[in-house]
């Protein structure tokens, strides 16, 4: 669990991943960003969800296959405590049932890690463009 103070202006961002190598490495693109903060990092759903209460971000991108609590059911109750976060899920897997399962579950896009560096950084920059 890693906690930072960004620039208050900073569409904050937290993580949730098992791959400590991989939320390594999208840190610190997702830091290069001047407009994005990362404020946090789990290694489980339970500790994603624990870490958004305390933490509030603005958005969280949550692996699908973590240990304690998948992250279907971490969007699930994430979606229902926090009504306009922005919720990003991350998957290696190609199961279109899964996708749907995490999109039913409230999460505003499911993206696959190979595809994720553009995506996710446009994704995440639209927070700050008004609807």
């Amino acid at each position: 669990m890693v906690r930072v103070r960004p620039d208050r202006y900073a569409i904050r961002v937290l993580l949730a991943d098992d791959d400590e190598g991989f939320v390594s490495s999208l840190r610190s693109l997702i830091d290069e960003q001047p407009e994005l903060a990362v404020v946090g990092s789990g290694a489980d759903g339970l500790g994603a969800i624990e870490l958004t209460d305390e933490l509030e971000p603005d958005a969280v991108v949550i692996d699908l296959h973590m240990p304690l609590l998948d992250g279907v059911s971490a969007v699930a109750r994430l979606r229902h405590d926090h009504k306009s976060l922005c919720l990003i899920a991350l998957t290696g897997d190609e199961a279109p049932t899964l996708h749907k399962a995490v999109r039913e579950a409230g999460a505003d896009a499911v993206l696959m890690k190979s595809q994720l560096v553009e995506a996710l950084v446009e994704r995440l920059t639209a927070l700050r463009t008004p609807a």
